[in-house]
């Protein structure tokens, strides 16, 4: 018997009887993928014998830009690392930059800001959830959801006029007030949508070819997960209940009550299961948050930013008619506002894990090093060792539960 020849050039000894394997590219343009990122699969007929990954297809040097950029130029390069729940990646900056600055943010502030993550966070979690369903098949879950992540965008566009990439909010609070249409928007949403998530679930959780494609796909040991560094619903699902909001809270979460939901398996549908279940729970959360909006006075509800005229542009109306408001404008805007020094680092749970901002400064009116901590490039280095030694099929829905966002990996 001749000897076989492996796609990877490894000699099998001889009298040895081998197999060929094939080689196939999943990614970077394939569909499945969600994003532009690439997977070297080797096969073994449809089973997984190994895999490599490949990243940098959309690297735009953020980190770099920020250093370049004063603080409040920053927030629109935030919107598009993960742009399915952009408002949390804002807030998130601007809470680092609060915490640099020293600025104490307003309760309603705060409660304005809890209200637009967690609706930030529902949107992301129905996408994630949504296309697992795609992935295996079933398609009319996305339709029936993405009617409400339409209904949470037009909040967000009432709100600071965009949808997606929201660049929401500034350091200190938000650049305008809530308008009572964005309340209506918000109050038609939390009559509606848990209707709409409950028949969500009942369409997927316990569909017996959901079940079938999802339990024990992708598993990972709660001990692993916490080895590669896995945050958020990816670690949960492994059992693990480590919460930013909990842990480290910030944005006045201290004050609202509400569970962590967690699995114990890590497989893919556990990851499904528990990103339901903090839909859920960010229900909860937004009822809370609005009623403490509705019950406060009439003055403190003109409240919308913190009165730090350095940091925060003036008025349009103010900088047409008063001198210091032009001053303080022309200073910003020039970025003629220097930062104090400082080394820090703060995270946010955003909605696919830990979303922190390790943040140097040197007194200069830039930011002297920013890295973004994103977790879906912690996840892509497990990706191997999940789908390995399963099947072709797992690979695509494995990669929709760990809910990697290709402009966050790459930055």
């Amino acid at each position: 018997m001749s000897d076989v020849i492996h796609h990877s050039n490894i000699r099998l000894p001889e009298g040895s009887i081998g197999k060929e394997t094939s080689t196939l590219n999943l990614g970077p343009t394939h569909p499945a993928t969600h994003g532009v990122f690439q997977n070297i699969l080797e096969l073994d007929g449809e089973r997984i014998v190994s895999a490599e990954q490949t990243v940098g297809y959309i690297h735009r040097a953020f980190e770099k830009l920020a250093e370049r950029r004063p603080l409040y130029q920053v927030t629109p390069i935030t919107d598009r690392l993960n742009y399915c729940s952009s408002p949390i990646n804002n807030i998130g900056w601007h809470l680092t930059c609060e915490k640099l600055l020293g600025i104490e943010t307003p309760k309603r502030v705060d409660y304005l800001r809890v209200i637009i993550m967690e609706l930030a966070r529902i949107a992301d979690h129905l996408i994630c959830s949504s296309i697992m369903g795609v992935d295996s098949g079933a398609f009319t879950g996305f339709l029936y959801v993405m009617q409400y992540r339409e209904l949470i965008y037009e909040i967000y566009e009432e709100v600071c006029g965009s949808r997606l990439t929201t660049n929401i909010g500034r350091i200190g609070g938000f650049e305008r007030n809530f308008t009572p249409v964005a309340f209506q928007k918000l109050e038609k949403f939390l009559a509606e949508y848990p209707k709409v998530l409950k028949e969500f679930e009942d369409l997927f959780t316990r569909n017996r070819i959901f079940m079938e494609r999802c339990i024990g796909a992708g598993p990972i040991s709660a001990e692993r997960a916490l080895n590669y560094g896995f945050t958020g619903p990816n670690l949960r699902a492994a059992g693990v209940d480590y919460d930013v909001r909990i842990h480290t809270p910030y944005s006045s979460y201290e004050e609202f009550d509400f569970e962590v939901p967690v699995g114990t398996t890590g497989d893919c549908y556990d990851r499904f299961l528990v990103r339901n279940a903090e839909m859920w729970q960010s229900l909860r959360i937004i009822e809370q948050a609005y009623s403490k909006v509705k019950n406060m006075s009439e003055a403190e509800s003109q409240i919308y930013h913190a009165d730090i005229p350095e940091y925060y542009l003036p008025k349009k109306e103010d900088v047409y008619t008063k001198m210091e408001a032009l001053i303080w404008h022309f200073k910003i805007i020039m970025g003629e506002i220097k930062i104090p020094k400082g080394e820090l680092y703060f995270p946010v749970e955003g909605a696919n894990g830990e979303l922190g901002y390790y943040l140097i400064s040197d007194g200069g009116r830039t930011p002297y090093r920013l890295h973004f901590r994103r977790p879906s490039f912690i996840y892509y280095q497990a990706y191997e060792e999940l789908i390995k030694d399963g099947m072709l099929a797992d690979a695509v829905i494995v990669m929709s539960s760990l809910n990697l966002i290709a402009g966050e990996l790459d930055a």
